[in-house]
């Protein structure tokens, strides 16, 4: 009987003592926990890459705006827009949106997923997906977009012609 006593105990405390470790695991991610993903993720150079690739993009479409429309702009137009973009996105608050973001992955993350999502990031294989990814998504979007303005295009002609047909009727 003593020794099923002892047994029942140990078994006890080591369930417990799982429990105890799973519930760190399973514990809501504090702020400091996720500013140590985002600084893990480099979210600053991050964000920073990408608000200059979305720059050069405005920019693009300010020249194509330029040589459609420089009969009607001022010569300096495309020069001024720019830079009024550039000097827009070096005051961008990179900081206060990043602290901003925290509450939501405190929200969808654990203290145990953050530990994880760390523990990947920090690897070489993480680091590497991190190097690549600005490539990866510009190539893919480069791949992407004549099959989304040929969508686009299409789903305007349709809206035109249903606003079309819609005005011809009483």
């Amino acid at each position: 009987m003593k020794r099923f006593l002892v047994a029942a105990i140990l078994c006890v405390s080591f369930a417990y003592s799982g429990l105890a470790q799973d519930t760190g695991a399973n514990a809501p991610a504090s702020r400091e926990d996720v500013e140590r993903y985002l600084q893990a993720v480099h979210s600053h150079d991050m964000m920073q890459k990408i608000m200059e690739t979305m720059a050069k993009s405005m920019q693009q479409m300010t020249h194509e705006r330029y040589l459609k429309d420089k009969d009607k702009l001022p010569p300096d137009f495309e020069a001024r827009t720019n830079k009024m973009m550039n000097d827009m996105m070096k005051d961008m608050p990179f900081d206060e949106m990043m602290q901003a973001m925290v509450p939501t992955y405190q929200k969808h993350f654990t203290k145990g997923d953050i530990d994880a999502l760390v523990a990947f990031y920090t690897s070489p294989t993480g680091q590497k997906l991190l190097r690549e990814t600005p490539a990866i998504t510009g190539e893919a979007m480069t791949a992407m977009m004549p099959i989304l303005r040929q969508h686009m295009d299409a789903m305007s002609r349709r809206l035109q012609q249903q606003t079309d047909e819609m005005m011809k009727k009483p």
